[in-house]
């Protein structure tokens, strides 16, 4: 049995080596090449990867595929996959909370910041590129694109949110209940301060969606804020 769980955990170890390799490969290409040529390169290899990935799968475990995913998954419910998705996004926030704090105990506050703000200005644009091909969006799809790519984050899936009309060509987005901060209150802590971290963040996501819109910060921590969220942003086109 030891024998068989060490080959299970290298198993496992393969898949985080490989994704390792494909955001290595896609951080060299952006490098050399700028992003948005690592983009056009990526999507050309993550869409050849995946069928090359789904079919060995099915092969070795002996499922079938039904437009290009596994047919057991779509055996289940709506309401297991709802909680898978919730679950591997939950999985992906403990992620970054983990980097944060190993850089943090490590080399200080400071440096886990800076960290951080640095890798969500990579991440946002790419998580934005990522939701308009997924949902084969148009270039420029506005602030009602904005919104819908908005819904398909991960932390839709994690957090509370909310969106507030305010003109034909503004709404705000708020952030109702933040899974990290709602867990620092429980505790008694002062709220964290994101603000540069969302500064980052929500202005890069919302010009990769479209780069005519504009991005505010109303509120967010170390920000006073109403108990009826921990941040709000105002975007605008």
């Amino acid at each position: 049995m030891e024998e068989k769980t060490r080959t299970i955990r290298l198993i496992i170890d393969y898949f985080h080596r490989s994704m390792m390799h494909h955001a290595m490969w896609f951080a060299e290409v952006q490098h050399q090449m700028g992003r948005e040529k690592a983009f056009e390169v990526m999507k050309t290899a993550s869409d050849r990867s995946y069928e090359i990935h789904m079919k060995r799968l099915a092969k070795i475990l002996e499922y079938d595929l039904a437009d290009g995913v596994p047919k057991p998954l779509l055996g289940l419910s709506e309401e297991k996959l709802e909680e898978l998705k919730k679950g591997v996004a939950v999985n992906w926030l403990a992620m970054d909370g983990v980097w944060f704090q190993a850089v943090e105990f490590s080399h200080g506050m400071n440096d886990a910041k800076r960290c951080n703000d640095s890798t969500w200005g990579q991440f946002s644009p790419y998580e934005a590129w990522s939701i308009k091909r997924m949902l084969d969006m148009p270039e420029n799809p506005g602030l009602e694109g904005l919104k819908t790519a908005l819904e398909n984050r991960l932390y839709a899936s994690v957090n509370k949110q909310s969106f507030h009309d305010e003109t034909e060509n503004s709404f705000v987005f708020r952030m109702d209940d933040c899974r990290v901060q709602s867990a620092r209150k429980r505790k008694g802590l002062d709220d964290y301060p994101c603000k540069s971290g969302g500064l980052v963040e929500y202005k890069t996501f919302a010009e990769a969606i479209d780069p005519g819109i504009k991005t505010e910060c109303i509120a967010c921590p170390p920000d006073p804020h109403p108990e009826e969220y921990y941040c709000a942003w105002r975007f605008s086109i």
